[in-house]
């Protein structure tokens, strides 16, 4: 319905680790207390695990008071829970003493104190609780516009959902940013480049500037692997490759760039692709001596082709296709295919001079517009 808010679970906050500040001790200790009418309960620390509730630690609650004390091996996303009460509260779990301030009715209106990883962890949560109710308020309202038939309107709907939720997201990069030495700014930059809500470089930027603590702990190293895996959305940089041109000369990516690239993503067998190759000819034409340059990438090698190659070469003479043409004649188990997840073809991708994806999947009058746009 609108674009993907933020998420309201710490995926990657499970089994992490960040630094011991000043305050750490042996173990860590949670002072509670709540209302006296919920005495004799039992308050627990839990843990969840593939959908399994894991108890790692419990009390009851006397006259209003009660303590839960142990040790983890490293800071840690939990639940509290507590027998009869609303809610299961998040709770990052640390070797030091906090001081919590249950409430009765509902535990995730709770208060934290002696921790600024909880500080942040309850701001973010609250955060995506608002979201969620907006989400549900603009929905509504979305609906009866769609049965109105008001399009207007549902896109005046959508525009306003996505201008609140880009403010959040904004303001979430900063907290990330002004608090660069906590394992949870770390665990919320995750989120928000999982849902797509900065790009991958953005993202590498600020989390090059998280202490070596947080860098080195579980925490930074499966943002570090997530943000050195290849992604093709646009802002990013398109990832290079190398594949064997018809004549079985290797051809890179990076060795043929121009101030506009188009990577075409096509095959002799595929119907709308050579519909589409006309167009494309006639962009080419008219815009190479400015710069656009074009790698073709075949996904020939289907097992229905008798000669694939054969194919391949006929097509590109057929369709006067005069640039760079590339295929491993391995179908969609091309690796190159595989680089950028290809599900379809034709498929394109079109990046600036410095390699940037600025675009992906434009045909016809959308393609020529873009790269008009770009080199005139």
């Amino acid at each position: 319905m609108f674009k993907k808010i933020i998420a309201l679970v710490f995926v990657l906050l499970i089994s992490v680790s960040c630094k011991e500040d000043t305050q750490t001790t042996n173990g860590y200790i949670i002072e509670g207390s709540i209302d006296s009418s919920v005495d004799n309960r039992k308050i627990k620390i839990i843990k969840f695990e593939n959908n399994n509730e894991i108890i790692i630690d419990s009390a009851t609650i006397q006259s209003g008071k009660a303590t839960l004390k142990g040790q983890v091996d490293s800071p840690n996303l939990y639940h509290v829970a507590i027998e009869g009460v609303y809610g299961n509260m998040p709770l990052v779990l640390e070797n030091k003493k906090i001081s919590i301030n249950f409430d009765k009715n509902n535990l995730l209106k709770s208060t934290i104190e002696g921790s600024k990883e909880n500080d942040l962890l309850k701001m973010y949560f609250d955060d995506s609780e608002m979201l969620k109710t907006k989400n549900a308020h603009y929905g509504k309202q979305l609906m009866t516009a769609r049965e109105n038939k008001d399009t207007l309107k549902m896109n005046e709907i959508k525009s306003e959902f996505n201008k609140v939720s880009d403010e959040i997201t904004s303001k979430h990069i900063e907290l990330v940013k002004n608090n660069t030495d906590l394992v949870t700014s770390a665990a919320i930059l995750g989120n928000i480049f999982i849902a797509k809500g900065i790009s991958k470089t953005e993202a590498k930027n600020i989390f090059d500037t998280f202490s070596q603590e947080v860098i080195s702990s579980e925490i930074g190293k499966i943002i570090n692997e997530n943000l050195a895996k290849v992604t093709t959305d646009v802002g990013n940089i398109a990832p290079n490759f190398t594949a064997p041109n018809p004549e079985g000369k290797l051809v890179s990516l990076n060795d043929i760039k121009g101030k506009v690239t188009i990577i075409d993503f096509w095959a002799a067998w595929c119907r709308p692709c050579r519909r589409e190759n006309p167009n494309v000819v006639k962009v080419y034409k008219k815009y190479h001596e400015k710069g656009l340059e074009i790698i073709g990438v075949s996904l020939d090698g289907s097992p229905k082709q008798n000669d694939a190659k054969e194919a391949w070469i006929q097509a590109i003479e057929k369709d006067n296709l005069t640039w760079h043409q590339v295929s491993n004649l391995s179908f969609f188990n091309d690796p190159v295919a595989k680089l950028y997840n290809i599900q379809s073809i034709p498929s394109t991708f079109i990046l600036d001079s410095k390699g940037v994806i600025v675009a992906k999947n434009l045909r016809g009058q959308a393609l020529e517009a873009k790269i008009a746009e770009l080199l005139n």
